[in-house]
């Protein structure tokens, strides 16, 4: 009766391991088939996201139908570098510029998408001065042929109404702390050394401005510093664009950057 028992255990003791085995490899197998089917919806679902930068840029957390502000459009721009389901940017621009500090909070948001995936920029009718400035940041640039778009430059206007105010019979008294703390107000002309001044500081913006489109564009300095507006058609030949295109061009060229789906951050847009 030894002997038989100690069969007994023996046979039931192989049966045990070799449900272990068994079961070990069914999880093995079950693992398997999730991780399979969990890479698959991984790589199906990744995109190219397409951002909106329309209106007057400035700084600030907001969207509005005719302005942006640098926060909102930076946080959607990081956002999506983050973002391991999208391999790729579409930037679509559509803005006549706007203030250079929301311009420079854009670019370093650019910079940082940019060096995670690809940042392709879509012009729409116009893309210019700081909303140029944004999209010189780009992998690659497409505008239309009519899309107006240059404007390198930095202007600050001021507004003398002085003339109005003495024939109406108004006057305006002012106590200031500093002899340019009044500067730029409405009921008079600026003096010599305020226009001295303030063409000191739109130099020094211009400055900036400019050489950093030189360091994005392989553009001549001389082609872009009197300011002027630029077609697209022509921006593409001096080098402010890489190529014509629509916004569907953008995505496509992103797609085959990224090899990659589309996905858009405004309902009812391409897809």
């Amino acid at each position: 009766m030894g002997f038989l028992e100690e069969e007994i255990r023996r046979i039931e003791g192989m049966r045990w391991r070799r449900a272990l085995r068994i079961t070990a490899i069914v999880v093995v197998i079950l693992l398997a088939v999730v991780a399979g089917a969990w890479l698959l919806t991984y790589t199906k679902g990744r995109s190219v996201a397409v951002i909106y930068m329309e209106g007057t840029l400035s700084t600030g957390d907001f969207s509005s139908s005719d302005a942006i502000g640098s926060d909102f459009v930076g946080g959607e721009i990081r956002d999506a570098a983050d973002d391991p389901l999208v391999e790729a940017i579409v930037l679509r621009v559509n803005s006549p510029g706007g203030t250079p500090a929301a311009a420079q909070e854009i670019t370093s948001d650019m910079e940082y998408a940019k060096a995670r995936k690809p940042v392709v920029v879509s012009m729409g009718d116009i893309a210019t001065s700081a909303a140029y400035a944004v999209s010189a940041h780009g992998s690659r640039i497409y505008a239309d042929p009519d899309t107006l778009t240059g404007a390198v430059g930095t202007i600050w206007t001021f507004t003398d109404i002085s003339t109005w105010l003495d024939r109406e019979g108004y006057n305006v008294t002012v106590v200031k702390s500093g002899t340019l703390k009044d500067m730029g107000s409405p009921y008079r002309p600026l003096t010599g050394i305020e226009q001295d001044y303030a063409q000191s500081l739109v130099n020094a913006s211009f400055a900036r401005f400019i050489d950093d489109i030189l360091k994005q564009r392989n553009v001549s300095r001389a082609d872009i510093e009197d300011g002027r507006v630029i077609r697209g058609e022509e921006a593409v030949k001096i080098g402010l664009v890489d190529r014509l295109g629509s916004l569907h061009d953008a995505i496509d060229d992103a797609r085959s950057l990224a090899g990659a789906n589309v996905r858009s951050s405004a309902p009812g847009q391409p897809s």
